[in-house]
Parts: C-alpha cells; structure tokens; sequence
C-alpha cells in the first residue's frame, strides 16, 4: 500500500474531522452566496397613484386597476384611506404620506410594505414622493406600488435552504436575469466604480452589448456629466453607503436620453467593496410628471382668461343696463296720471334690478374662488343692514305678493364686520326664499342675540330643497332641478356667496329643509363684545342737490347713457355737457372748466384713466371732481382709478341717488 512521505495512505478516506471542514466550508460559501442573492433583489415597477395634497386619487395607471380589481369611478376622487373598503386605511401608509406632506425625513424614508388579503395575500411594497421634489407644499404625491410578494417569497426561500452552493447561485443569476430594473454591479473599492456585471434589462435599456459594459466606469456609458460628477457620487456612496438620483443626467449609446432613478447601495464580498446599483425606468412616470404640470399651467392660463372674460361680460352687460336705468328714472320724475306708464316704469326698474344682482352674484363668485374678495371692517350694527337688505328685497316680494314678517330686537346687536357684504347676505337669502316660494307665500326674517352670537333666520313656505340636494346646497352652481313653472332660479352662485361671505366674517350658516315644506337658513356671527362710544354709520338718503347749479361734463362713449343721465342732471338743475371720446373729453374739460366730470372707463382714443391723469395736469381744471362712472367694478379696478386721480368709483349702472349724493357734497362747498 503507497503512502506518502509523512506516512499517511493517499488513498484512506477522509477523517469526520476534516469531512467537517468542508463542509463548514461548503457552508460558508452558502451563506456568501445567499446574502449576495439577498442584496440584488430590485423592486419592479408595477401599479402607481396620484395624489393631490388632501390625499385623493387623482389619477392611476391600467396596472394599477387590473392589480386591485377596482374601476376608474371607484377610484378618482376618492381619499386614498377609503379605497376598497377601508383596507388601504394602514398605519404605516398613513405615517409615510404624513412624512411625505411634512418633509420630515429623506425621500428613501418614504416607504411601507403591506399584505393585502383582498387580492391574493399579495405582498406591495407601497413608495411614496412629492411633485415637484422641491415643492415646500407639494401639490401632488406619486404613489409607487411594487409587487414584492415573489422577492418576498424568494427571500423565505433562500433564508430557510442551506442546500447546495449551485442551487443557490443558479435562483440568484435567474432573479438578476429575469428583473425587470437594470441592474449594475460596481467595483466600489476606487472611485472608479468599474462594471463588474449587468443584468439582461440594463444592457437593453443603455444600447450596449453585457461586455461592452464591462470594465467601463458609470460615466463612461452614459450617466453623470463627467468624470468629476461620478467621483462625488461615489464619495457620498461610501460615506453613506446609499446614494439615490432623480432623474440623473443618462444618455444611451444611441445619444438618446433616458429617463430614470438610479439607487446605489454597498455590501462586501469576499472582502471586497462591491456597489449594487438599481436603476428603474420612470419615462412613463416622467411623461405623467411632464402632462401633469401642463394641465396645471393650462388650468392656471384658463382660469386666468375665465376672470378676464368675467370682468369683460360684467362690463358690457352693465353698459346697456346704465341707460335703461336713466330712461326709468326719467320716466319717473315725469309728470304723468297714466298707470300703464307707471306700471312699465315699476316693471323695467325691478328687471334691471335683477340684472344688476345677478352680475354682482357672477363676478363676486369669481372673486370669492379665487381668492381675491376682501372685506372692510368696521362698527355694524345688524338692525340697518337689515332694513337697507330688505328695502333692496322688497320689489321681488312684493312683485311675487309674498307676506314678510320681521322680528329685530330693539336693543343694538354690534358686529366687526363688512356691511356691504354683510347686507349682501341677507339680500340673498331674502331673494332666494321669494323665488322658491309660490305666490303669495310667507317669508319671516328674525334676528336675535344667543350668547356671543348674532342669529339671523330666514324661512320660507316654499318648495323645500330636495334630500339628495341638501348636502351641496351652498356649492357653486347648484340648483334645484327647473322646470316649465319654475323659470326664474337663477345661476346657482347666490348661495354659495353667502355660505363663502358668512365663513370670512368667521361665522356659519345652516339649512334645514323638508320637500314640499318651506325652508329656513341660519346664519350665526360673532357679536361684538366691546363697542366703541361712537354711533354706528347709517345710511345717508340721497339729497337734491343745493347750492349753486353745477358745471357738468359727461363722458361716455355710450350716446344713450351720456345722454340719458345729461337729461337727468339737468332736470336737476345742473348746467351739461356730453363727449363721446377721450380726446373730445380732454378738449371739452378744459373748455368748458366743469366742476364735476363724470367719466367712463373704456372710452376710445383716451381711456378714462388717461383722461384723468391730464385732467389733474392742467392747472385751471385740476381740482374738478373726477367720478369714474364704469362698467369695471373690482377691487383692482378701483384702485387703479384712485391712482388714475378719480374721487369716486360707480360702478354701473350707477344708483342715481348717490350721483346725486356727490353733487350735492361739491355744491354745498362752492
């Protein structure tokens, strides 16, 4: 029997001993291989949501609907913890999101994984982000929902078999093949980071063959700028041994760009740095980042023209409703028996009445929901805004023949509030109650003190607001379903003022309604618990003008409103001249030297606003007092006339009273 020369017998089967060696050593590259399997698992790209800051669906992708078995109508609008019942109510999703809204943590904080029984006990691992990434208040949230349950189901596998190293390396190369994420694993002990493998789906998204990729560094295929920008990559690599990329500048080989995120994490074998980088594929993510912010931009330019056109229907519409007004008021101061006249008369002056309302309630909406509607408080007392509210009411009660009761108490109730807006409320509802009220119904208005609290009531015994309507009766454009018999309920926005003006006077108003039984809608204010000892304002009754007549020059490209209100003034005593344009305006002002010029805003050759700054340059018709008399009644347009030099801003078509009212303050100091 050949021995060797320390006498052993080459032939004689192992010892137990070292038997057991190898196979600690065996074991050892088991479990090298299994943890090399372990770290380059990538998540897949699968089903996503959108959205929006108060965590409603606003959009989702095919997979997601064929993932979760749920329609678009179940989905869109919906807040995403009521989705399927309840079951995406998970705690960790709510803490992730509330991170993602706060900026709490980094964005790789922003993840939860979740079992959902509903489809199969299917593992998801559930990422969320903001967009846009630098957003301090993000707009939208992507929602990223990864099917994780085979990574999960391989992880099981691979923890509980210490089988054999084959079997082991052979699931590890399909899952690196087989994944749906390019895959990359780097040299990490130099700031080189050479390819030292890729997966199948890496070299088809980069254009390269597996050993063209081979050896190069990251800059080198096409990610980072230069060389520069992959060397700092690396150095916050390994001092945080992760490092992630949105939308990290990639070109193919084909010099096409690539949309994509790229993650990059370390680990050892054998004793050396190795860096698995995950790099997933968001073009489809990126195009709906892209078409997302196009459609805000788009909304933002529509809503932008929607105001524009607004304030251009307001204007025309009041145009042609400033001289129907004069022509009643004419009408009216004419010395006449005849009761059909009187009746047209009556019947003309409630129309344009009507009309006026329902052009404030349009352009007031558009500024309540944009924002952009501010209020002047001061000392109120409730009792006159009232009575002015129902004095306004009046003719449309009357006209439907309704009773109106009023119970004010006589003690004064104060508010800090906006009176005009405040009466605006209360006109509103007053107007509301008698066009859904037959004929001849009842309508009581009460106001009273409980507590710290104004309680104004309006009820009527009209036809009741639907059940199903109830819920969004303050909304913009709500109504109920008209009729033949029912032609007169307006646009829908009267509501919704008063809900939006009683909630910036940080009050409330309720409604309570049957079908068939009338209605009746609270509103509660805070009252004012000190007042100041001086007497609230009221309302100051139009005045003839006294004194001296008046040199009046109006100015309107309208004939018949200039017209018709020159006839008006001088059935009032005052001396008049009309002009039609800007620059006859200018000519006929410094001929003519008027104490009073009462001007349109959109005249041609000259705006009104020109008209004015020239006015005050020149020194013998300076101090004439400057009425801007337009179609144009928002806030802005009312600063820029008192920046243009006007004294005062009507807005059309102008209550005759208050022209009156002007009149007679400037003839009382000549």
């Amino acid at each position: 029997m050949a021995t060797d020369q320390g006498g052993v017998n080459a032939n004689e089967p192992e010892s137990d001993s070292e038997k057991a060696l190898d196979l600690h050593s065996q074991m050892g590259d088991v479990r090298k291989a299994l943890a090399f399997a372990d770290d380059i698992l990538a998540t897949l790209r699968e089903p996503f949501l959108v959205l929006d800051s108060d965590l409603r669906v606003k959009t989702a992708n095919r997979s997601f609907y064929d993932h979760f078995h749920v329609s678009k109508g179940e989905t869109e609008n919906c807040l995403i913890y009521d989705l399927g019942d309840g079951q995406w109510d998970i705690p960790g999703l709510r803490k992730v999101l509330d991170e993602v809204l706060t900026e709490r943590h980094p964005v790789n904080d922003f993840e939860v994984e979740h079992v959902f029984p509903s489809i199969g006990q299917r593992t998801m691992l559930l990422n969320a982000r903001q967009f846009p990434p630098e957003a301090a208040n993000p707009e939208l949230i992507l929602l990223a929902i990864e099917d994780i349950t085979e990574r999960r189901k391989a992880e099981a596998t691979l923890r509980e078999r210490s089988g054999l190293l084959e079997k082991s390396e052979l699931q590890y190369r399909r899952l690196f093949e087989s994944a749906k994420d390019g895959i990359l694993i780097l040299d990490a002990d130099t700031d080189a980071m050479t390819v030292l493998d890729a997966n199948p789906f890496m070299t088809e998204l980069l254009g390269y063959s597996h050993d063209e990729l081979l050896g190069n560094e990251l800059w080198q295929i096409g990610f980072f700028e230069d060389k520069v920008a992959s060397q700092a990559s690396y150095r916050e690599l390994h001092e945080n041994g992760y490092v992630r990329h949105e939308h990290p500048p990639l070109k193919k080989k084909n010099g096409q760009k690539a949309e994509v995120e790229f993650i990059c994490t370390t680990y050892q074998i054998d004793g050396k740095h190795v860096a698995q980088c995950n790099i997933r594929d968001i073009s489809e993510r990126y195009e709906l980042e892209k078409k997302t912010q196009e459609q805000a931009e788009a909304l933002a330019e529509l809503n932008h023209r929607k105001d524009e056109f607004l304030a251009m229907l307001g204007h025309e519409l009041r145009n042609p409703l400033a001289p129907i007004a004069n022509a009643v008021q004419l009408l009216n101061i004419q010395p006449t028996e005849a009761r059909i006249q009187r009746q047209a008369s009556a019947i003309i002056e409630r129309q344009v009445a009507a009309l006026t309302r329902l052009i404030d309630d349009l352009l007031e909406v558009s500024r309540i929901t944009t924002g952009r509607i501010q209020l002047r408080h001061e000392r109120v007392a409730v009792g006159s805004v009232v009575e002015r509210a129902v004095e306004m009411a009046r003719p449309l009660i009357d006209q439907h023949k309704h009773e109106l009761t009023e119970s004010i108490p006589p003690e004064t109730i104060w508010l800090y509030a906006d009176s005009a807006r405040l009466e605006q409320v209360v006109v509103n509802l007053l107007t509301n109650a008698a066009k859904y009220t037959q004929d001849r119904g009842r309508i009581s208005l009460s106001v009273r003190r409980e507590g710290d609290e104004c309680v104004m009531r309006v009820q009527d015994t009209g036809v009741g607001i639907a059940p199903e309507l109830l819920p969004r009766i303050f909304d913009v454009f709500t109504q109920a379903e008209r009729s033949l018999d029912r032609s007169e309920g307006g646009l829908g926005i009267g509501l919704a003022v008063v809900h939006r003006m009683v909630e910036l006077h940080r009050g409330r108003v309720e409604v309570h309604s049957s079908l068939g039984q009338g209605s009746e809608f609270v509103v509660r204010l805070p009252v004012m618990l000190s007042a100041a000892p001086h007497s609230s304002p009221t309302r100051t009754e139009a005045a003839p003008p006294t004194g001296v007549p008046l040199r009046v020059l109006v100015v309107d490209d309208n004939v018949d409103a200039a017209d018709s209100l020159a006839d008006l003034l001088k059935a009032s005593g005052h001396d008049v001249r009309t002009a039609y344009t800007g620059p006859t305006a200018v000519v006929e002002a410094i001929d003519y030297n008027p104490d009073v010029m009462l001007l349109d805003i959109g005249l041609p050759g000259l705006s009104g606003y020109e008209v004015a700054k020239r006015i005050r340059q020149q020194p013998a018709i300076k101090n004439a007092v400057l009425v801007a008399m337009t179609g144009y009644g928002q806030e802005t347009d009312r600063q820029q006339s008192q920046e243009a030099g006007f004294d005062h801003h009507l807005t059309k078509p102008a209550d005759f009273g208050k022209v009156k009212e002007i009149l007679a303050t400037v003839s009382k100091k000549l």
